[in-house]
């Protein structure tokens, strides 16, 4: 079935107009800045917000949490030692732990890791953690 002259001549210049109005709103994009060869291929940053004048903004210190590590001999070593890698969290997060997972945990930050503790302060946060982290000794 043919569609008659007339209706094909609609069509045509319905399509070319539509093709006109998309080529301007592209353009339009272009000289706004959306899509000049200027900005391709880098990350646009927003424009800055305007900052009303006589604004006060207070800038405190970022809340971290402290996790409770047991009173007792040693504990001194394990917040010294321990803590310059991580926090304590990571003891007090960690469920009881037999004393032979806690030395080997031990000895792995030493070893692999690096952590520059001495042998005396080692034996000590050993002592430590048998005393407080193991599931003989862990009261909470």
């Amino acid at each position: 079935m043919k569609l008659p002259t007339e209706k094909l001549r609609f069509f045509l210049v319905l399509a070319g107009l539509l093709s006109i109005v998309a080529v301007g709103v592209i353009y339009a994009d272009l000289e706004l800045g959306y899509y000049g060869s200027s900005n391709l291929g880098s990350i646009a940053q927003p424009a800055s917000m305007k900052q009303p004048t006589g604004a006060a903004y207070k800038i405190t210190e970022f809340p971290l949490y402290q996790p409770d590590l047991a009173p007792g001999d040693g504990r001194q070593d394990v917040e010294s030692y321990c803590n310059t890698c991580h926090t304590p969290s990571y003891i007090t997060m960690q469920p009881p732990l037999p004393a032979a997972t806690w030395e080997a945990e031990v000895n792995k930050m030493g070893k692999v890791f690096g952590a520059q503790i001495p042998s005396e302060s080692q034996a000590s946060i050993l002592k430590y953690l048998d005393a407080h982290y193991t599931p003989e000794t862990r009261k909470r």
